[in-house]
């Protein structure tokens, strides 16, 4: 990333490559957040504060030889990904990230999603008149967040990084070292399962 476009993200990439601490200091503050939520998508709650940490110490240590062939977001998020890995592995808990076919398959084609991953229709049982409404439920909320604790690492990952981060999907391939099609794939896996829990609770009251 040239050095003005660092500026305007108001990084300063002379002083992150002299390990100059103020300058660390606000690459901290502006991706320790979103750096905790790819942690948390690999490895889980209880230990993504912790890799974070040895990441920042990873990175700290490898500024000074920071070339700038990526930008350093992306160079962040494959630092704080490849650690989390790397604990998962010690924890012998690796979950493959390049298992999955490359082609759609067609009973993933669900007419719910238009091309771009909007909806076509909305779930037939949705208030859609106050969906915010609906999403305020504490009990539904503990039915997502249970249901993405049980998704499997790659469609969390992704759901994480692309629904809530807004990361874009070539972004989520440089992070997870998956392809653009293993992405679409296991997003739409993610979002079927999160509607299909959506929808139990509209019509159970339960997950």
């Amino acid at each position: 990333m040239p050095d003005n476009q660092i500026m305007q993200n108001n990084l300063d990439l002379a002083g992150l490559r002299n390990q100059d601490h103020r300058a660390f200091e606000g690459l901290v503050e502006k991706y320790h957040r979103q750096m905790v939520i790819v942690a948390r998508a690999i490895i889980g709650d209880s230990l993504a504060e912790e890799v974070v940490q040895e990441a920042w110490v990873s990175i700290y240590s490898a500024l000074p030889a920071f070339e700038g062939r990526s930008s350093i977001k992306t160079w962040i998020y494959t630092i704080v990904s490849n650690q989390a890995k790397t604990r998962l592995r010690k924890e012998s808990r690796l979950v493959s990230m390049n298992d999955m076919a490359e082609d759609i398959p067609s009973y993933l084609k669900n007419e719910r999603f238009n091309d771009k991953g909007g909806w076509s229709s909305p779930p037939p049982l949705w208030d859609t008149d106050s969906p915010e409404n609906l999403l305020e439920n504490d009990q539904l909320k503990h039915c997502i967040e249970k249901t993405l604790e049980l998704l499997p690492t790659v469609q969390k990952s992704v759901f994480l990084l692309r629904d809530i981060e807004q990361q874009p999907l070539a972004e989520i391939c440089n992070i997870l070292h998956i392809s653009n099609s293993n992405v679409r794939v296991s997003l739409h896996r993610a979002r079927i399962k999160l509607m299909q829990v959506i929808d139990k609770y509209q019509e159970t009251g339960q997950c």
